[in-house]
C-alpha cells in the first residue's frame, strides 16, 4: 500500500469536571467528551527517502516536531523502526486552540493511517497506550463517539450517543493556551460541580433534555473571566432557542444543542450578524 486517507474528527465536552489535582501536576477528571461532524483530512503517502514530511493548507500551523502529527508520527516509526519515509498532507477545518482536540485527533488519526500504510499491527488499544504519551486527549480521538472520560482523559468508557440534534459552533477569533486555564483552575474553590453520572443516565435514557440540564464545564470558571465573550456567545445562543450552550474543552469555542434546525441556522446567522465568532459551524453529533 502507497497512500492512505485519514479523517480526522473535532470533540466537544457536553460535561467537564476536574475532580483533583494530582502530585505529577495533571489534573484528574471526569467528563463526556462527543464526536462532532467537523473533520481535517489527511493523506499519509509512504516516501523512498527517510524522514517525515508535513505539508498543510493553514499557515497558522508548524510543519515540524512542534506539530503534534510530526511527533505522533515519529513515536510509530521510531518504535517499528520504518525504515522509509512518510508524506503527510493535511487539510484543516476544525479550528485551531479552540477546545476542540484539533491537534490531538490529527495526531490519532495519523496514527491510524501509519499503522495501516505500514502494516504495523498495532490494536486499538496499542495505539491509545502510545497516544497518550503524546497528550491526553489522543486515546478517545484514536476511536471517537461518546465516551465517559476519566484519570487524565485515557480511562475510556462507551456511552449511548445522543439523540440527534442540531449543533451551532462558533470559535471566537482569540486563542486559548490549556495549560494557562488548568494552571489557573483552582479546583478546591470549585462550588458547583457538573452531574456526570446524571448525565450518563440520561444518555443510556435517550433523554436529550436531561442531557442539555446537565451541561457543565468547571474550566469556564477560569476562561471566561478571561474572555468574556464566550458568555455573550452562550446567551445569544440560548436567546435564539438553544436547549443548553456550553464552552467546549479550556475554549474558546461554545457550542448550542438545538432541537429545530431553523433556530440553529438563525442562530448562527445572528452569531454572524454581531460579530462574535470568526468561525461558525452548523453541524450535528457524528456517530462513530
Amino acid at each position: 500500500m502507497q497512500r492512505v486517507e485519514e479523517r480526522a474528527y473535532a470533540k466537544i465536552n457536553i460535561g467537564l469536571d476536574v475532580l483533583r489535582r494530582r502530585p505529577d501536576g495533571y489534573h484528574e477528571v471526569k467528563m463526556i467528551m462527543q464526536t462532532v461532524d467537523i473533520c481535517d483530512d489527511l493523506m499519509l503517502e509512504r516516501t523512498s527517502g527517510p524522514g517525515i514530511q508535513l505539508k498543510t493548507d493553514n499557515a497558522q500551523l508548524p510543519t515540524n516536531r512542534d506539530n503534534l502529527i510530526c511527533r505522533a508520527a515519529a513515536l510509530l516509526m521510531e518504535e517499528k523502526k520504518i525504515a522509509e519515509g512518510v508524506k503527510i498532507t493535511l487539510t484543516k477545518r476544525i479550528p485551531i486552540a479552540a477546545g476542540m482536540a484539533g491537534g490531538s485527533s490529527d495526531a490519532a488519526a495519523t496514527m491510524r493511517g501509519l499503522n495501516t500504510l505500514f502494516d504495523m499491527g498495532y490494536s486499538e488499544k496499542d495505539l491509545q497506550r502510545l497516544g497518550v504519551k503524546l497528550g491526553a486527549d489522543i486515546p478517545y480521538c484514536i476511536v471517537g463517539g461518546t465516551m465517559l472520560s476519566e484519570g487524565i482523559g485515557e480511562i475510556l468508557t462507551p456511552l449511548p450517543a445522543p439523540p440527534k440534534a442540531h449543533l451551532v459552533v462558533a470559535k471566537p477569533d482569540i486563542n486559548v493556551s490549556t495549560a494557562f486555564v488548568y494552571g489557573n483552575l483552582h479546583v478546591e474553590r470549585l462550588k458547583d460541580h457538573p452531574d456526570i453520572d446524571g448525565m450518563a443516565k440520561a444518555l443510556s435514557q435517550g433523554d436529550l433534555q436531561g442531557v442539555c440540564e446537565r451541561m457543565g464545564n468547571v474550566l469556564e470558571t477560569v476562561t471566561v473571566k478571561e474572555y468574556p465573550v464566550i458568555d455573550q456567545i452562550k446567551n445569544l445562543m440560548r436567546e435564539m432557542g438553544a436547549a443548553n450552550a456550553l464552552m467546549s474543552g479550556s475554549g474558546p469555542t461554545v457550542f448550542g444543542i438545538f432541537t429545530d434546525s431553523k433556530q440553529a441556522q438563525a442562530a448562527a446567522a445572528a452569531m454572524e450578524e454581531h460579530a462574535l465568532a470568526g468561525q461558525i459551524f452548523v453541524t450535528g453529533f457524528y456517530a462513530v
